[in-house]
């Protein structure tokens, strides 16, 4: 496999990864506008954005850029995240160049006609009314709000119904312009493609967009707090989160591994202490998260009222006791799971496609495969330990509970745990 990277004179990047077998090819553009680069009275505009993507363009209706990429068998689609959006396909070979044109059309020529932003709008307001309907998806946004107040990284990518309901033509058109440079984008494609020619096409259909410098985000600042609503629910939710390494740390490897030897899978500490040992919850799980100056590893729970506090005491007390004894056989066994979950997730061109652009957005280039391998192997029992400990005892902490959740310990008490 060959990854080739260009970059046209105005920014613009393009990065391919040729799978040899393969028939048909997953091509995007991601963006770095995502939630963090909103203001206060921007937050939701991204996701917005997103939408508005697809309702139409100069040239194409809304109909029309559905039909013309199902009409090859190929499906089209996008995603806001907190620090990109993303615009991608998946197609045949042979119609990777009509996949380009399709994106490269939403993105520069989208007209947002008033009556589809109406129309959208109102969409979004359903998502935002189903997300608050969700106690295990809200609690995660309420979670990131406690661990970045008043910050753009700790605001929910939906945006506040207030805001959403207030969202011109004018502020999306703004917002593309302030974001949607060519510095920003990143064209990336794996599978049966070929480089020159989607370079040659790039520079037709993005070469003469004006280079303009990228705009500054705040920093993240990772503060912590305690947030509890308390609801009469089947189900007590429990989130914490502790500050992480960002994505370009040395620790950043040491962070997934621990999070997986603590929370990863069915052989992980806190599935076989809570859930197999004694029976506290059904789910129970941790995860490492990245971003480009910051990061949370996030623990997340549900389980009865009469079984809550008892539930968020011990996973302090397992986070302790993973700083004092996690083993070899468990550093290994999280390393190989973690080189796994990387490997097999590869083997789809989507996949491909997603890392191609995260890794140029990140470290301006693609590691090698074995590079990223040699990196995860480095990290060894010890300094799994060390890390499980700055985690355990040292990290500023987060927590958001939701639901009949009274008999959880005050913060205070929790964090007097961690210190005992």
């Amino acid at each position: 496999m060959s990854v080739e990277l260009t970059t046209l004179k105005n920014g613009f990047r393009v990065v391919t990864e040729t799978m040899p077998g393969l028939q048909s090819a997953s091509i995007g553009i991601w963006v770095s506008a995502g939630g963090r680069h909103e203001r206060p009275e921007q937050n939701g505009i991204a996701h917005f954005l997103e939408h508005m993507a697809f309702k139409g363009t100069k040239t194409r209706s809304a109909l029309d850029i559905a039909e013309v990429i199902e009409d090859v068998g190929g499906f089209i689609n996008a995603y806001t995240s907190r620090e990109v959006t993303a615009y991608y396909a998946r197609v045949l070979e042979a119609d990777v160049p009509l996949a380009l044109d399709v994106i490269a059309d939403i993105l520069r020529a989208s007209v947002y006609d008033p009556h589809e932003i109406e129309m959208e709008r109102g969409v979004i307001l359903s998502e935002i009314g189903q997300a608050l309907d969700t106690p295990d998806d809200v609690i995660f946004d309420w979670l990131q709000e406690q661990a970045y107040p008043e910050q753009p990284l700790g605001r929910t990518i939906l945006g506040p119904e207030e805001r959403v309901r207030a969202f011109s033509r004018d502020d999306l058109q703004a917002f593309v312009a302030e974001h949607y440079g060519p510095g920003q984008m990143i064209l990336a494609a794996a599978g049966s493609v070929d480089h020159a020619a989607l370079v040659k096409q790039a520079e037709a259909l993005f070469g003469d967009m004006p280079a303009h410098g990228q705009p500054d985000i705040v920093p993240a600042r990772f503060v912590g707090g305690d947030l509890r609503r308390v609801k009469t629910l089947e189900q007590a939710h429990v989130t914490f989160g502790f500050e992480g390494p960002d994505y370009r740390s040395e620790q950043a490897y040491a962070a997934q591994i621990y999070a997986a030897a603590l929370g990863g899978g069915m052989s992980s500490r806190l599935f076989q202490e809570l859930r197999e040992k004694r029976g506290l919850c059904y789910t129970v799980f941790s995860q490492a998260g990245a971003y480009a100056d910051s990061g949370m590893m996030t623990v997340y729970a549900g389980t009865s009222a009469d079984k809550v506090a008892e539930l968020s005491e011990l996973i302090l007390d397992e986070m302790k006791r993973a700083a004092d004894g996690l083993s070899v056989a468990e550093t290994d066994r999280a390393r190989a799971q973690m080189k796994a979950g990387l490997l097999m997730g590869l083997e789809g061109a989507s996949n491909r496609a997603e890392r191609l652009a995260r890794m140029v957005e990140i470290w301006g280039r693609v590691p090698a495969l074995e590079e990223v391998v040699a990196r995860i192997d480095a990290v060894t029992a010890e300094g799994l330990r060390a890390h499980a400990e700055v985690m355990a005892a040292r990290a500023p902490m987060a927590l958001a509970l939701y639901g009949p959740v009274e008999g959880v310990p005050a913060f205070e008490r929790l964090q007097a745990r961690r210190a005992a």
